[in-house]
């Protein structure tokens, strides 16, 4: 199992897949969502349209889909919807969900590179310590053992709290 920290551009990730940490709608939308949308083209946008919508929601919270990279040095964007904090029943197994069925979805996509933000740590509100926590234990599971998973972390001080939990592990 191989587990890197970075504090740079995840649209610029030379993996086998980059996660998104996206709305429901896929459509886009702020942070690393539209940083992701941007970088990739508008076909992006075009295939998460094609992804069938019940209610508008594309994908639920805790759920993956797969798309093509397009014009991300990426081959494929798992997107997934992680949960906003202060309106989820359960916080923690959503957000352990949204990191699970995402590195799933790249396994059984022949990924063995993934590159991965701090899914809802920015407007979704996670606290980052409890966040690190959850992502790390799922990253530590040995399902993903054969992964090379790669965390853009945003900020220095969320890098910081990372890097924490990491050696603490």
């Amino acid at each position: 199992m191989t587990i890197q920290l970075l504090q740079g551009d995840i649209t610029r990730a030379e993996v086998d897949a980059i996660v998104n940490a996206a709305n429901p709608s896929l459509l886009g939308g702020g942070g690393v969502d539209g940083a992701i949308h941007r970088a990739a083209g508008p076909e992006l946008l075009a295939a998460c349209r094609a992804i069938p919508a019940i209610d508008g929601e594309r994908c639920a919270t805790g759920q993956a889909r797969i798309t093509p990279g397009f014009q991300l040095p990426a081959r494929y964007v798992i997107h997934t919807v992680g949960p906003v904090y202060q309106h989820s029943a359960n916080p923690a197994q959503s957000l352990r969900d949204a990191y699970t069925n995402s590195l799933r979805l790249a396994l059984a996509n022949q990924c063995q590179t993934v590159a991965l933000p701090a899914i809802s740590c920015g407007v979704f509100g996670y606290p980052w310590q409890e966040a690190a926590e959850i992502a790390l234990a799922v990253a530590c599971e040995p399902e993903f053992a054969e992964l090379v998973l790669s965390f853009y972390l945003f900020d220095a001080e969320l890098f910081r709290v990372w890097q924490q939990v990491l050696s603490e592990r």
